[in-house]
């Protein structure tokens, strides 16, 4: 009986002790598992291969293009530095920063070829993200930070194509948002698909000549600023003057040239609207010979470009653009109320209202007045 009753008592300490050990090695296991991040290796938009931890927690954006973006992404609350954001313009021309203005109290890390290593490294951030225009050395950023830097593009020429779509997915990987990329993706194409359809059946010969102006361009610029196959007459079909110059992007035309095209319909972009306003003032003889000023068929738009371009503003723009060039086409749409449809689903919050006290909003113009 007792050598029964010892067995037993021996037998329950071993099953004791061995039960320790497998929960032991099982937290053991668990507290690994939580304190490694997982890595991941992303193919950037310039094709270099960044490895990076995900879902990355804290983010560094080195220029306004790339905070933009993450904006649409509701991602915002990852970031921890932004580039020093310039306040030379208001924050109108930018809706980001309009729905945002948090973003300017966080901490600024220089921009350019002026970024400051030594601040972004205070921040400890887990990726650094930037819009690549060319002009940044991002294996460069990388050695000195010892921080993944990843490129992103909005297009060479043209806004949201799919290197916009690219990036997108980049970031939602990055900071695991992949569902809402989804989301803004097919959001986008499906503004393009229902611009698109309203106006692919009308025939050239059916439509209105029309030219863009005052598009920021590497600063802010008048009458002569355009761009040929400019996305938001693209996305309509419409009929852009400027095109005829076989160029994509922006384009600083001669003024004369202007007076060739003799367009039914110019549209002035936010960006540029004081210039020509002024230049009106210099010289009004040049602009009553142009018939869409003679007759009364000039508008106003939301900034296209302010540091990149606003594609929400791109889409709102498109939609007013079709207001006034095919009527019937658009008769359903009232764009303020589809420009704060925009807003809301990309930045979060309604700001038709707020753009148009800042600036003007959809308007007929008088440039006389």
């Amino acid at each position: 009986m007792k050598k029964k009753l010892c067995f037993l008592m021996v037998f329950v300490l071993l099953l004791s002790l061995l039960s320790g050990c497998g929960a032991n090695k099982s937290s053991q296991t668990t507290k690994s598992s939580v304190s490694e991040p997982q890595k991941v290796v992303i193919t950037d938009v310039i094709g270099r291969q960044v490895e990076v931890p995900i879902p990355a927690k804290k983010i560094v954006s080195v220029n306004e293009s790339a905070t933009r973006l993450i904006s649409y992404l509701d991602g915002l609350d990852n970031v921890v530095g932004i580039e020093t954001l310039s306040s030379k313009f208001s924050d109108a021309y930018k809706p980001y920063l309009l729905a945002h203005p948090e973003l300017k109290n966080l901490p600024q890390v220089g921009k350019g070829n002026s970024l400051n290593a030594e601040e972004i490294i205070k921040l400890k951030p887990d990726v650094i993200l930037y819009v690549h225009y060319g002009d940044m050395d991002s294996d460069k950023l990388q050695a000195q930070t010892h921080i993944p830097v990843v490129a992103l593009k909005y297009g060479d020429k043209c806004a949201f194509t799919e290197d916009v779509y690219k990036s997108l997915q980049i970031i939602g990987r990055i900071i695991d948002k992949e569902k809402r990329v989804q989301e803004v993706v097919s959001y986008l194409k499906r503004c393009e698909q229902d611009l698109s359809s309203r106006t692919n059946k009308i025939p050239d010969n059916k439509k209105p000549k029309v030219y863009i102006s005052g598009i920021g361009f590497y600063g802010v610029h008048g009458i002569e600023s355009t761009q040929g196959k400019y996305r938001p007459l693209n996305l309509i079909n419409a009929k852009n003057v400027a095109d005829e110059t076989g160029k994509t992007g922006s384009i600083i035309i001669d003024r004369e040239k202007l007076l060739n095209w003799d367009p039914d319909i110019i549209f002035i972009d936010e960006f540029g609207l004081s210039l020509v306003k002024d230049d009106y003032k210099k010289n009004p003889q040049f602009y009553q010979s142009i018939k869409a000023v003679k007759e009364g068929q000039v508008y106003t738009q939301l900034p296209y470009v302010c540091y990149d371009v606003n594609i929400e503003n791109a889409i709102a723009d498109a939609y007013w653009n079709g207001k006034v060039i095919f009527p019937e086409q658009f008769k359903d749409i009232n764009p303020e109320q589809k420009a704060d449809d925009i807003y809301k689903f990309l930045l979060g919050k309604p700001l038709y209202q707020d753009m148009e006290k800042s600036l003007s909003g959809f308007k007929k113009l008088d440039l006389g007045s």
